[in-house]
């Protein structure tokens, strides 16, 4: 080939990135894959974490104090009177251990203290009071990623309207990846908090500019819902593959193998950002930003995020304290602890991408209140499980009734900025994001005192009747009201080719409904 040639290639390349550049559509996946290894992160931890803590806190620390206990197959066990079995998810062996007689008669075995605790039953994982206490301080620690994005939301929704979206999006792909990496290689509970917390940054950083990006990109609302629920199937899938796959990984290669495949894909995640989304640029708003203070008095936008951050709660008490129930009320393997939450993450997917679609036809409103009914009913039956196949039902429902609340909240909170506000919206998907942080800070860190008080069974009454009470408040969205000095600026807008908040839209009767653009179209 001559020299003459070679630029050919080089202008093609360009040109494919500037088309991309515009792409709303390449827009959407960069978001969609941003969420997608986010929330992966997020679950991929949670079958990992409590077994990983027993077995070097508790096992370690046993297994210092006495000799070591040989490991013969569960079919050349024969246990002797006055023996249990205790199962270890760390080497998956079943081990017999003499206790002593409850009537006192009988002699100790060497070394062995006559106040032994009494084994766990059935074979499940001994130390009870071990595992309460665990309970609590899992819970800390997933808690720990929400409340760190909780305090940096509100900056981060600042910082959008200052020098718009592309660079903070990067900004959190860079900090996602330091913590994917932390977390690979801590092995104390402490490093482990840290990468949690600092996973909290990142993700700010992420799911704040990148709704915003979207809303921006899409101005039109129906549009606009039906991106949100393809983004929010990317947190979904997230959330699917996390938990199975942390739990397959961690019981058959080892801890690390999970967070190193992570931190491949979140490189060429940050690739991915390089070519379509241009961080070194910095875009701010074109419009004013509503300051917080007035989105944060706004009822309508109040209901919205206690509907994110409530049906979401149920959910997050559930990641820290199943696991472990079933730990003790299963005996379940190490892979069951992850596989348990599959019903749910396959539910939300297909909610998520399914109501993305429908919400905007059948009402929005009414697709959250029928699904945080839904919540409260599903997470009321969990405790009725007794074992790994009694949880498929309600954790399928559960996960279903989330889709439908995410997929509905999340274009409703765009929509009251442009029908109350003034559209700009990094701020408004802060405080969403700072909602759902909210249940996940929340629900974890108070999940597993609530339990070690009054049992797990109580802990789902509590939250699944808190749901169910809070759905008829859905009922005010059905139909909020504009603004009247909105009403005036829109009036004064030029018409736009969008089907967004136009000339027209703003001549008609306020307020608006859901089947205002139908007519609009017939009148047509």
């Amino acid at each position: 080939m001559s020299p003459a040639m070679s630029p050919v290639p080089e202008s093609v390349s360009q040109h494919w990135l500037a088309t991309g550049r515009a792409s709303p559509h390449l827009v959407l996946v960069v978001v969609f894959v941003a969420l997608l290894l986010d929330n992966v992160l997020l679950t991929v931890v949670v079958p990992i974490v409590p077994t990983f803590l027993y077995t070097t806190e508790y096992e370690g620390a046993n297994s210092s104090v006495g000799p070591a206990w040989p490991e013969p197959t569960p079919a050349a066990l024969r246990a002797p009177p006055f023996s249990s079995s205790v199962f270890s998810h760390f080497h998956n062996t079943t081990v017999t251990v003499p206790v002593q007689p409850p009537d006192g008669a009988g002699s100790s075995p060497p070394g062995a203290s006559p106040s032994s605790p009494p084994a766990a039953p059935r074979g499940c994982l001994e130390g009870g009071e071990f595992l309460a206490e665990e309970n609590i301080r899992v819970g800390l620690l997933f808690a720990s990623k929400a409340l760190v994005q909780l305090l940096v939301n509100p900056w981060v929704g600042l910082l959008t309207n200052r020098i718009g979206y592309h660079m903070p999006m990067f900004i959190g792909f860079t900090i996602m990846f330091l913590s994917t990496v932390m977390f690979a290689f801590s092995g104390t509970y402490t490093l482990l908090f840290i990468a949690r917390a600092l996973q909290g940054v990142g993700s700010s950083f992420s799911s704040v500019a990148g709704l915003g990006l979207l809303a921006s990109v899409y101005t039109d609302d129906s549009e606009r819902g039906n991106a949100m629920g393809i983004a929010l199937g990317g947190l979904a899938l997230g959330v699917l593959i996390g938990a199975p796959f942390g739990s397959i990984m961690y019981e058959f290669v080892g801890k690390a193998s999970p967070f190193l495949v992570l931190a491949f894909l979140a490189l060429l995640d940050g690739a991915l950002q390089l070519c379509i989304l241009q961080p070194s640029r910095s875009s701010p708003e074109s419009t004013k930003a509503t300051p917080v203070s007035t989105l944060l008095r706004d009822p309508y936008i109040l209901v919205a995020a206690g509907a994110l951050c409530f049906s979401n709660m149920g959910v997050a008490m559930l990641e820290p304290t199943l696991p472990i129930w079933m730990m003790q009320t299963m005996c379940s393997p190490q892979w069951q602890l992850g596989m348990a939450f599959l019903p749910a993450s396959i539910s939300y997917l297909i909610g998520t991408n399914l109501f993305g679609i429908l919400a905007n036809r059948m009402g929005r409103w009414l697709c959250s209140m029928i699904g945080m009914a839904v919540v409260g009913i599903s997470l009321l039956c969990v405790p009725l499980a007794t074992n790994i196949y009694g949880l498929i039902g309600p954790n399928a429902g559960l996960g279903f009734a989330i889709g439908m609340v995410d997929s509905s909240m999340m274009p409703i909170m765009g929509y009251l900025v442009d029908l109350r506000h003034t559209s700009a919206y990094g701020t408004v998907y802060a405080i969403a994001d700072v909602a759902f942080c909210l249940g996940f800070a929340v629900g974890p860190s108070t999940g597993g005192a609530i339990v070690r008080a009054i049992g797990f069974p109580w802990l789902m009454v509590i939250v699944g009747v808190l749901n169910v009470a809070y759905a008829p408040l859905c009922w005010a969205l059905r139909s909020p009201p504009a603004k009247e000095e909105k009403m005036a600026i829109l009036s004064q807008e030029c018409p736009m080719q969008t089907k967004s908040y136009s000339q027209q839209k703003a001549l008609r009767e306020f307020p608006l409904t859901e089947d205002s653009d139908v007519e609009a179209e017939n009148m047509e």
